[in-house]
């Protein structure tokens, strides 16, 4: 919020998205997100401006994603952490899947590393629960996801059909993000996605 006083007082526009990282129970994001508006109001108060802002959380617990209508009710907006969701609906730990990955994939265990390109059967499954969910509490929620799963063309694709908003990732793997909205969006439209953008 300091920040944004600065450059609001600069004349600069500012819109903050404040996240609230992995949270569990409505209630959980609820206290924090209380806490988030005391601080600023006491920061907008002492700089005598006014910010606008929203408060919003990051989904990348599994509960939250099947309780999303109740978390939806509360959050401005989402963003699906697919890093952390893949690894704790997996049980996976990032850390680690480098000693057992190369033989799972050799043996076909897993098709591909969910931690690249997204499982769409089970972390695919909780992310159109809580897109669904959180929008049947509000309907205009905004919905994204963050992580390098929103740079890998099939999971943009998948993203895109769940009905997510933006996809955010790793500056190197934006023109492959873009390249790929545009071609689900084309896709969608009965073109062949496949041409240039």
């Amino acid at each position: 919020m300091e920040a944004a006083v600065r450059a609001q007082k600069k004349g600069i526009r500012v819109f903050p998205e404040i996240m609230i990282p992995l949270i569990g129970t409505v209630e959980e994001y609820v206290a924090l997100r209380d806490r988030v508006r005391e601080v600023a109001v006491e920061v907008l108060a002492r700089a005598g401006i006014k910010v606008k802002y929203q408060i919003g959380t990051m989904m990348e617990i599994p509960r939250a994603c099947l309780t999303a209508a109740a978390v939806g009710a509360e959050a401005e907006f989402f963003s699906f952490g697919t890093n952390d969701l893949t690894q704790m609906t997996y049980g996976y730990s990032r850390d680690d899947i480098g000693k057992f990955l190369p033989e799972y994939l050799d043996r076909r265990i897993l098709p591909v590393d969910p931690f690249e390109s997204i499982d769409v059967t089970g972390v695919g499954q909780l992310v159109r629960m809580g897109v669904e969910g959180g929008r049947s509490a509000r309907p205009n929620l905004k919905v994204g996801v963050c992580g390098e799963h929103g740079g890998d063309p099939a999971s943009v694709a998948f993203f895109h059909a769940a009905g997510l908003d933006y996809v955010s990732c790793s500056p190197y793997r934006v023109p492959v993000a873009r390249l790929a909205a545009a071609q689900a969006v084309l896709a969608e439209q009965g073109g062949s996605g496949s041409g240039t953008a």
